[in-house]
């Protein structure tokens, strides 16, 4: 079982940046790939990005597509979020979570980062 931390979330103006970080401890994490999810209110939670266990393979939400990038630094068993051009749209508490290749997430949530971006 893997535990996850994450944090970095913020209140933004539309327009803006932010950085998410996700901690994992608990398994090798370098074996893992790695998921953003997020979850808006009134609405299911959906995948936002993958990266591979190299961080060699990324594959994104259409949604955030050339607007977010998704990172790696598995000496520091972390994975970031680098959110750009943020929407009110992309308000949601954000999660991240090991994932399979049919983008499904495979343990435990952790708390998620609340991310509010105004109009």
């Amino acid at each position: 079982q893997v535990q996850l931390v994450e944090s970095g979330g913020g209140l933004v103006q539309a327009g803006g940046s932010l950085r998410l970080s996700c901690a994992a401890s608990g398994r090798t994490f370098g074996r893992y790939a790695m998921g953003w999810f997020r979850q808006a209110p009134g609405k299911e939670r959906e995948f936002v990005a993958r990266i591979n266990w190299s961080g060699g393979n990324t594959y994104y939400a259409d949604s955030v597509k050339g607007r977010f990038t998704i990172s790696r630094d598995n000496a520091k068993n972390t994975v970031y979020l680098q959110m750009n051009s943020l929407k009110p749209e992309d308000t949601a508490v954000y999660y991240c979570n090991t994932i399979n290749q049919a983008f499904a997430a495979l343990d435990y949530w952790g708390q998620g980062t609340q991310v509010t971006v105004s109009s």
